[in-house]
């Protein structure tokens, strides 16, 4: 009987262990990018990684030099970006965009995505404009 206790106990302490991994797993944003600046980069869409549990637009963006240089903008999850009106088709390889969000705070090109200005003058927003709910 003390075995069979024994093996309950060790698989309840792995149940609860497996669900507080994906607690720490996940990050808080101030931890990677400057929460005290912003950035905006212009350049030409060449790929869209629509996942969860964050999303990735990558950016060719010419340098002061003119030479082309890859960034890589991070969103929220595909679905909270679907659920504020964005679409996969809204952001097709080839497109110039603008985007502003915070800058890394390693001094990579990385992004945390907040705005998507395109072409067109459309904006797709990751959340809520000051002051609206």
């Amino acid at each position: 009987m003390k075995s069979k206790n024994s093996i309950i106990g060790v698989l309840a302490g792995f149940g609860v262990l497996a669900m507080t991994l994906p607690a720490i797993a996940h990050h808080s944003i101030a931890l990677q990018f400057d929460m005290t600046k912003t950035i905006s980069v212009e350049g030409v869409i060449v790929g869209l990684e629509w996942r969860n549990p964050h999303a990735w637009l990558n950016i060719e963006v010419e340098n002061d030099a003119g030479e082309p240089e890859l960034w890589k903008v991070e969103f929220s999850s595909a679905n909270s970006l679907i659920r504020r009106g964005w679409r996969p088709n809204d952001l097709p390889i080839g497109t110039v965009v603008e985007v502003h969000g915070l800058p890394s705070r390693d001094g990579s090109r990385v992004v945390d995505g907040e705005e998507i200005i395109l072409a067109d003058g459309r904006e797709l927003l990751e959340g809520a404009r000051p002051g609206e709910q």
